[in-house]
């Protein structure tokens, strides 16, 4: 069977707010989006403690926080007038350009 990998509207350093989950409210910017898991990683977002082994002697190990991934469908753009919102799509003259839904403003 192959593997779907999905187009996302939202890119790298976008501003994004979580909609649901234990996060939901907060904001932050795009860091990383993985198609393959539909999954994006939000700066200071979902932060988890993961255990982190010593590799080098400037390295540290121990307990440190990190971004966990969260799934796509829980994000939502921010626009700079009205807040969260979908996006939509214009063309003008031959360039796609990515719109806010509420208020036309260019994202």
């Amino acid at each position: 069977m192959a593997e779907v990998v999905h187009k996302f509207k939202l890119r790298k350093e976008d501003t994004v707010e979580v909609i649901a989950g234990k996060d939901r409210g907060k904001r932050g910017r795009v860091l990383k989006i993985m198609r393959d898991a539909d999954r994006i990683v939000v700066e200071g977002v979902n932060i988890v403690k993961k255990a982190k082994k010593k590799r080098k002697q400037s390295d540290r190990g121990g307990i440190v926080e990190v971004e966990a991934p969260l799934h796509s469908s829980n994000l939502m753009v921010v626009c700079k007038k009205c807040g969260p919102t979908r996006i939509g799509f214009k063309f003008d003259n031959e360039n796609k350009i990515r719109i806010c839904r509420k208020c036309g403003e260019v994202l």
